[in-house]
């Protein structure tokens, strides 16, 4: 006897591997070709395997030399986090304030598509550079110091916060949006009693997340002079005090857990 129709089927609690391509030959083919081309990629680096050998001893002696970390400058680690902390929270707080009108402007179901694409082109154009660029960039105008540092964090937070809020925004049930417009609600009524209760949650939630992002960044920009405790870290490298330089990660990664603790926190007390 032919089997019912519902036992040719997998049952309702079955699990099944998920594949992007169904045909088997045509999947195997782009799994050779992928594996093709990462062995010439890889053989395309030129890597100097005896420079590497010279190298690992080099490596050696440097994380011996690191042993143990050197704390006794502490005052000076101390003024480098808190001017990473500065730039992180002045950079957070500003991104806030400059990504709401520029989300605001570049979601495109609330203006119209000139104001749209003009918003839209500042927030791929700052996204288009990492922060090291933007911080090379201020660097080379302000000179070194806290100021450059503020300057790339802040363009960097608010190119992703306002890139975040216009996709949400975007993302909004049309219905909701064309109810509250049909009741002839202004532009100000309409940012305040629709946009606003649905949009401030997951704002808030991403503009908390750019300040624990900023936090790790500002460790970074100040190796090319973006002011802060990646400055002080860039120094100690080129002296070769290694020690301090250990004290100095140490600190960097204390600092981080700290930041994401805090992140946590604020995020479930948000939710």
């Amino acid at each position: 006897m032919t089997p019912p129709a519902e036992t040719e089927s997998a049952a309702p609690g079955e699990w099944h591997t998920i594949k992007l391509i169904e045909n088997p030959a045509l999947r195997f083919g782009v799994m050779a070709l992928v594996a093709v081309y990462l062995v010439w990629a890889f053989a395309s680096l030129d890597v100097d395997w005896g420079r590497v050998a010279r190298g690992l001893p080099r490596a050696g002696d440097m994380f011996a030399r690191m042993m143990p970390p050197d704390f006794s400058r502490w005052e000076l680690l101390v003024k480098g986090v808190l001017e990473s902390v500065q730039m992180a929270l002045a950079a957070s707080f500003f991104g806030m304030i400059v990504a709401i009108p520029l989300g605001v402007c570049a979601a495109v179901n609330l203006v119209p598509k000139p104001i749209y694409l003009v918003a839209r082109f500042i927030v791929v154009l700052s996204r288009t550079f990492h922060e090291i660029i933007w911080a090379i960039f201020f660097v080379k105008i302000l000179g070194f110091g806290a100021l450059a540092g503020v300057l790339t964090l802040t363009v960097a937070s608010v190119s992703f916060i306002s890139k975040m809020l216009a996709e949400d925004i975007e993302n909004m049930p049309p219905g909701q949006l064309e109810a509250v417009r049909a009741t002839g609600a202004g532009f100000a009524k309409f940012m305040i009693y629709c946009i606003s209760p649905q949009a401030l949650p997951r704002y808030l939630g991403v503009s908390i997340y750019r300040l624990d992002a900023n936090i790790r960044h500002s460790t970074v920009v100040g190796i090319v002079g973006a002011g802060g405790i990646g400055q002080v870290l860039s120094a100690s490298f080129k002296r070769y005090d290694y020690d301090f330089s250990l004290a100095i990660l140490l600190t960097i990664i204390a600092l981080v857990f700290l930041g994401e603790i805090f992140s946590n926190w604020v995020r479930s007390r948000l939710r």
